[in-house]
């Protein structure tokens, strides 16, 4: 309601659909951002209604994708937004607007994960934790995609059976649902020893067995296996920020050659220097998105039932994304 004038570099966009994701109220208040009233919904797909005068990417009647940016006032959960010109990029037309506002964020993380952290490549072999999850799809299907052979773990016989259907299935599949199956071990038999190149983390246990409550977390790797299964030059992709590393951990990563790679997925809204990068990995996955990807979405939500959704993926409850249809 009341929307400001379109400014200079703004584009007034009609939203089509709208994908729900996890707030990180703890990053928005360690840089400044937190807010009494927190706007919901930042991946956007829909029509260009009026662009302002010094907007060159995009004229009226063009379709758009895009993520409006940390500290934006506006939800996505709008019929129509004021968005700047550098956080979209056009949407082909084969691609459907409920899967290109429910593919971008997960298509961004497996970018920054997979090439700019970690520069994947055919014959290197990648595992990716928790495979059946929005991200992890994703992230698998990239991995193949640029020839690399993809090793996943699976947290119930639904995950694992999901995997092995998957247009192009996973080299193996680790069923760790029953806490009997060691990752380490599998992993280092797939690879005759060696030892896989990149490691996605979906989380890791960071303290012993005893000292762990919630039962998701029964079902994540501790460190340990993860710097045991890592070969010579890896690349660990961790998506934990409070992953503390002891010496012993850290002279094992030495003698591996080994790095580690924090995976923080807005870092790109949170340096301007970096937007060219950004907007060519936004193009990236959406160009992808429909021809090479089979994207983990549940069906189209209505608006009234948006509510109920996010309470959902605020708790972590979703296995898979979200996604309002206006």
């Amino acid at each position: 309601e009341n929307l400001p004038p379109t400014g200079d570099n703004d584009v007034k966009v009609q939203v089509r659909a709208c994908a729900l994701s996890w707030i990180d109220t703890k990053l928005l208040s360690e840089i400044k951002l937190e807010k009494d009233l927190l706007p919901v919904g930042r991946e956007i797909s829909g029509v260009v209604l009026e662009v302002g005068r010094k907007v060159t990417f995009f004229q009226p009647d063009d379709e758009v994708v895009g993520i409006l940016p940390l500290d934006s006032e506006e939800s996505g959960l709008c019929d129509v937004v004021l968005v700047h010109e550098h956080y979209l990029v056009r949407k082909p037309e084969k691609v459907c607007w409920v899967e290109a506002a429910g593919t971008v964020r997960d298509g961004v993380r497996a970018y920054t994960a997979l090439h700019y952290l970690s520069h994947v490549s055919p014959g290197k072999t990648v595992l990716v934790m928790d495979g059946a999850s929005p991200f992890g799809t994703i992230a698998i299907q990239l991995a193949q995609h640029r020839g690399a052979k993809v090793i996943s773990t699976a947290y119930s016989l639904e995950d694992k059976q999901y995997l092995e259907r998957l247009r192009l299935p996973v080299a193996r599949v680790v069923d760790v649902s029953n806490g009997k199956i060691d990752v380490a071990e599998s992993c280092l038999e797939e690879t005759g020893g060696l030892g896989v190149d990149i490691v996605i983390d979906a989380g890791v246990k960071l303290y012993s067995a005893e000292d762990e409550s919630a039962s998701k977390s029964q079902l994540l790797p501790h460190k340990h296996d993860i710097i045991t299964l890592l070969g010579v030059g890896g690349h660990w992709i961790t998506t934990e920020k409070n992953l503390q590393l002891d010496p012993p951990d850290s002279h094992s990563l030495f003698l591996k050659g080994a790095t580690v790679s924090f995976l923080n997925d807005e870092i790109w809204n949170l340096s301007n220097v970096q937007q060219g990068k950004y907007l060519y990995i936004l193009l990236m996955v959406i160009l992808n998105t429909g021809c090479k990807y089979e994207p983990q979405l549940d069906e189209p939500i209505p608006l009234y039932e948006a509510k109920v959704s996010m309470e959902i993926v605020q708790k972590n409850k979703a296995r898979k994304r979200q996604v309002i249809q206006f």
